[in-house]
């Protein structure tokens, strides 16, 4: 409505559930029984920022300067693009004149003016775009003297009290905590000074640019305000939130995590994407749920039935093939049988269908002719000698043993199930050698994620090719860059490199000590620092893929413009971008693509490069040549796929997982530690071996073969992006 409601009408209004976006998983109430909070769920995380910001415009036009709104936000990446949605509302004609602003907290002590101030991130975003009143933003102040808190905290609570927050929009962190709340924090605390965890810290240390520059203490509204505000939703998007909201959603009220008292809020709902639900048991195992009187069926499609045989074995620690019908009707899935036939020919299916995605060949396996071949004649035809020269390891021959290789080149070759149209998967498995396309957001990402995989492509004879889609820059120590400069100025000297040059070295070096000299913690760094740290990354990601075997020529730096904005913040996707991706396809015009899927890479960047991939492909997708291109999507740095979702399983032996590592290792200056490691404290080298052997370890519990470590892809068709769950 866009008026008020009538006196005694309820206020808020109601948020109806959205059952015509077509967006909205329109759960059946048979699979939510162990949900206790209303939880509503969009294909994609667009959709339901879309729902939150329709809702806030609602409470909006209904505010008068005699019941305003109130409204109050989290900070960090959540509420971003509901302040995009809100502003684009803004520029049609809503009007927030009436509106009052809370926020969660903030940092102290900090100037308001800092880049890092819950003040200067709320004007950034949203108040410097629409037509905000100014007494009515309610930011707290991490300014105040400290002498005059006491009062100044007092008086903020009162006024919490004495208007009510309508709407309180929170954000789910890792831990479960409201806004800068430790663990075991009051239900009934109120506005306070409290000091930061280092788990809270470090979730925050990105935007400071280092863990030391974060402040130790911050300024929170009480959790006593934010349980009686009159309405509360929970954000959150992308799978590394996905055990969080199970946790919050069916676990138990536990005293030491705060967000789960508000089980007893009276108005209270999360809102989520589909991969932020994957822990739900309405997706994990919904046949547990479902009583024998319930009237839901379940569509047991390939996949889901993949799922549940998957969830079965894992479940009771026994082997698909060894799975029997007293195992199926014991763990309510009597009406799989039913839709799907005997216990057997289940089996055997998801049996076979995994064993499929089983390769050593991620191009495709080298037809007979090239077989019958001398390892010189093979490596002739196919181009090796190039790669093998410019390689820093002693390369595997993987097409070695012709003898061997003659009596397996009557074996099926590999053709995972793919979401490709089979005419497009048969074309291209016709060609060997292939054009390879890599695509990697930061300049580690490929050996991090798909090492492996990079090293089997270059030595089996593809023409393999790497674009590094960003610098990576804001991502090395300030020393690292001291230490290369110190280098640069040792090596002009050493080998007398003249006098200019060596007047012009000097004169970098007086410019970077100068300005590391006059940087102000968590500020970004100038141009001349910047252009030191990409070229520190631009070496390692050249040494990291000559080792792996690609070639000079085929080593790609595309600096995309959203990226190089000097500071934490970037800029949003724009037709730069996806040019340069798209020029760079056109020009390699490839067989196979690798991007990355790993979407919950913590700091953005991995979401938005994916998106230059697709946008370009959309240009580029009516080109006869792309109809023999497959589009493999790699995990690894932050999350991995589940199972029943990989379509393409590369092996590894405990040599070539240590080679995968040596590659890594590359990268120096994300090592010992990494700067932005995100939530876990492990290397990058370690996460992706655990991630690896763990993929490789559900192989072998399923009752397949039991190798090291596996490097997991599936296919993607960016025409039917709903096959995927991303």
């Amino acid at each position: 409505s866009d008026s008020l409601p009538s006196d005694g009408a309820a206020w808020p209004p109601a948020s109806p559930p959205p059952v015509h976006n077509p967006d909205f998983v329109n759960v059946a109430r048979d699979l939510r029984q162990q949900e206790r909070i209303e939880t509503r769920e969009f294909r994609l995380a667009q959709a339901a920022i879309d729902y939150v910001a329709a809702y806030i415009a609602q409470l909006v036009r209904g505010a008068t300067p005699e019941r305003p709104a109130v409204l109050a936000f989290p900070t960090g990446d959540t509420p971003k693009g509901i302040f995009t949605e809100l502003i684009r509302l803004h520029e049609e004609g809503l009007s927030f004149k009436h509106v009052v602003f809370y926020s969660m907290g903030e940092f102290y002590p900090i100037a308001r003016s800092a880049t890092q101030s819950t003040w200067h991130y709320m004007h950034s975003y949203l108040f410097q775009h629409i037509d905000v009143t100014p007494e009515n933003l309610r930011i707290l102040d991490g300014s105040t003297i400290e002498a005059d808190l006491p009062g100044y905290l007092a008086a903020f609570e009162q006024r919490v009290r004495d208007q009510p927050i309508d709407l309180f929009v929170v954000g789910v962190d890792g831990a479960l905590q409201i806004g800068y709340g430790n663990a075991g924090s009051n239900i009934n605390s109120q506005t306070q000074r409290l000091r930061l965890s280092r788990q809270m810290r470090t979730a925050h240390q990105r935007a400071f640019l280092g863990l030391d520059a974060v402040p130790r203490y911050a300024l929170s509204l009480g959790n006593s305000a934010i349980m009686k505000a009159k309405k509360v939703m929970f954000l959150a998007f992308a799978e590394s939130k996905a055990k969080v909201i199970k946790r919050l959603v069916e676990g138990k009220i536990d005293k030491s995590v705060t967000a789960t008292y508000f089980q007893n809020h009276p108005d209270c709902e999360v809102v989520i994407d589909t991969a932020a639900s994957n822990a739900l048991t309405r997706n994990t195992c919904p046949w547990t749920v479902l009583l024998p009187s319930s009237n839901f069926q379940i569509a047991w499609t390939e996949r889901m039935m993949k799922k549940a045989v998957i969830w079965l074995s894992l479940t009771l620690g026994k082997g698909i093939l060894k799975l029997t019908e007293e195992d199926y009707l014991g763990n309510h899935l009597e009406s799989l049988l039913d839709a799907r036939g005997s216990v057997f020919e289940i089996n055997k299916d998801v049996f076979s269908s995994l064993q499929a995605t089983i390769t050593g060949w991620p191009g495709g396996k080298p037809p007979p002719h090239l077989l019958s071949l001398s390892d010189n004649e093979r490596s002739s035809q196919l181009k090796l000698e190039g790669t093998l020269q410019e390689s820093t390891r002693v390369p595997t021959n993987y097409i070695g043993d012709s003898a061997s290789l003659l009596k397996s080149a009557s074996r099926p070759s590999f053709q995972p199930k793919t979401n490709l149209s089979t005419s497009m998967q048969l074309a291209s498995e016709e060609i060997y050698p292939k054009r390879i396309l890599f695509f990697s957001p930061h300049p580690d990402d490929d050996v991090i994620s798909a090492g492996c995989t990079f090293i089997r492509l270059c030595e089996q004879g593809h023409e393999v090719h790497v674009a590094y889609q960003t610098s990576g820059s804001i991502a090395v120590w300030d020393d690292d860059s001291m230490r290369y400069m110190d280098f640069a100025k040792r090596f002009a000297e050493k080998f007398d490199l003249g006098h200019e040059t060596r007047n012009k070295v000097d004169s970098i070096e007086g410019k970077l000590l100068s300005s590391l000299s006059k940087k102000k913690i968590g500020e970004s760094d100038s141009p001349e620092v910047r252009d030191i740290k990409a070229l520190i990354r631009e070496s390692e990601a050249r040494s990291a893929a000559l080792f792996c075997g690609v070639k000079r020529d085929n080593i790609h730096f595309l600096y995309l413009p959203f990226y190089e904005s000097g500071q934490v913040k970037k800029k949003p996707l724009g037709d730069q971008d996806v040019d340069i991706v798209r020029k760079l396809i056109e020009e390699v015009r490839p067989h196979q693509i690798y991007a990355a899927g790993d979407l919950s890479d913590p700091h953005g960047t991995h979401r938005v490069c994916l998106m230059a991939v697709f946008a370009a492909l959309h240009l580029v997708k009516n080109q006869e040549w792309y109809r023999q291109c497959t589009l493999w999507l790699y995990r690894g740095a932050w999350e991995e796929w589940e199972p029943h979702d990989i379509q393409m399983a590369v092996p590894m032996s405990p040599d070539e997982l240590m080679q995968k590592r040596y590659a890594i290792y590359k990268h120096q200056s994300q090592k010992d530690p990494a700067r932005f490691p995100g939530s876990d404290p492990r290397e990058f080298w370690q996460r992706t071996e655990a991630r690896n052997r763990e993929t490789a370890s559900i192989y072998r519990r399923l009752g397949l073969t039991d190798y090291e470590a596996m490097e997991a892809f599936v296919s993607y068709d960016i025409d039917k992006p709903n096959d995927v769950p991303l």
